[in-house]
């Protein structure tokens, strides 16, 4: 059997990555395609020493830094790659991974992190955070993501099995496609984190500071409570205006290495999270170092955090809710870091390996039998 792995472009390590990452290590014997490959050399470590076959565009101009601004051209380059010569083809999809080629003989299977988040229900927020809502270019991002749209519906019949990383998104997968999807969570490093009882009197939050992490309105709900300390770690686009809202009991940090941010994922109360995720790995890891999680009660939150066991969930994005939800997770005794410690487990990489593993086995030995 010849295995290939299709992902998307590869930057930077991150949640995409550590299930690719995963898949490597449960078929090592696979070959990798991606549609660009910009990684540094401190981030190759995940692909495990495998050469990665890329697309056209790979050797366009400034394609290692602009490469999101080739997004037009990509489902062309994803459908350039020649997979003819495999028998199983696992993509790992976000984007157009999904939309290689592949013929009646070969068996396609899709773990989907999402459809293509920003030409589909997200559209609308995409656009007004880009600043695109009139004039030319508006009008033109609004005519390629109708057309993506098309491309991304037709080439789900090239899928025979879709994967989610999520309840969540195999809602937005039937919702999109009209398929249903096994849902096999993504790979968390929990054994990482150690288990830490004694907490110290500070919230956290820790993300990439853009527009829908919703970092700004964190900040802003704890610049009206200045008797209580939130610690930021991340930047980002946001981080300036972010800058300019806090108040002396909220500490901005920066970037931090992994062993920092442990460390204050460890120490911290509580983990604060305002996102709508598709998975959301930080709240796993939190959970893991057994500190509970104040998350918004949308998206894989729901699925990742037991509501009064493990943390508390806020039902609005807004300053209120969150001021509400920290009051009440204040009052909250039975919370406790064991329970926070076993439920991160449910997510480790050993389970993820075992789950993909068979999954993709017992649908490969069904498949060739009628072939």
């Amino acid at each position: 059997m010849r295995i290939a792995i299709v992902n998307e472009w590869l930057s930077v390590y991150a949640g995409s990555e550590r299930v690719l990452e995963q898949l490597i290590k449960c078929f090592p014997e696979a070959d990798l395609f991606a549609v660009c490959e910009n990684l540094s050399d401190d981030d190759r470590f995940f692909l495990q020493g495998k050469a990665v076959k890329t697309t056209f565009i790979q050797k366009l101009p400034f394609s290692k830094s602009k490469y999101r601004n080739y997004l037009p051209l990509m489902p062309l380059a994803i459908e350039q790659l020649d997979l003819s010569s495999y028998d199983l083809i696992i993509s790992s999809s976000h984007a157009v991974a999904k939309g290689v080629l592949t013929g009646p003989n070969q068996l396609h299977i899709s773990y989907v992190h999402s459809p293509i988040r920003y030409a589909w229900d997200l559209q609308h927020q995409y656009l007004r955070e880009s600043n695109l809502i009139t004039g030319m270019k508006a009008f033109m991002v609004r005519y390629f993501l109708h057309r993506i749209r098309i491309w991304d519906y037709r080439t789900s019949f090239g899928v025979d099995y879709f994967i989610s990383n999520s309840r969540f998104i195999g809602k937005r997968i039937k919702k999109i496609y009209g398929r249903t999807s096994d849902i096999i969570y993504p790979p968390v490093a929990v054994n990482d984190f150690e288990l830490t009882e004694k907490k110290e009197d500070f919230y956290l939050t820790a993300s990439r500071m853009v527009p829908y992490k919703k970092i700004d309105l964190i900040v802003e709900a704890f610049s009206k409570m200045p008797n209580k300390k939130l610690v930021v770690i991340g930047t980002g686009p946001d981080f300036d205006k972010i800058k300019k809202i806090a108040t002396p009991n909220i500490e901005l940090m920066g970037y931090q290495k992994f062993s920092k941010l442990k460390e204050m994922m460890q120490k911290a109360k509580a983990f604060v999270f305002a996102a709508e995720e598709d998975f959301g790995i930080a709240p796993v890891e939190a959970q893991a170092c057994g500190t509970p999680i104040i998350a918004f009660g949308r998206g894989g939150a729901l699925e990742t955090i037991v509501d009064g066991r493990t943390g508390i969930f806020f039902s609005e994005q807004s300053c209120e809710s969150l001021i509400d939800a920290i009051s009440r997770f204040e009052n909250n005794s039975s919370i406790n870091p064991q329970d926070c410690r076993a439920n991160a487990m449910r997510f480790s990489e050993e389970r993820f390996r075992a789950e993909i593993t068979e999954f993709v086995y017992k649908r490969y030995e069904s498949f060739k039998s009628t072939i």
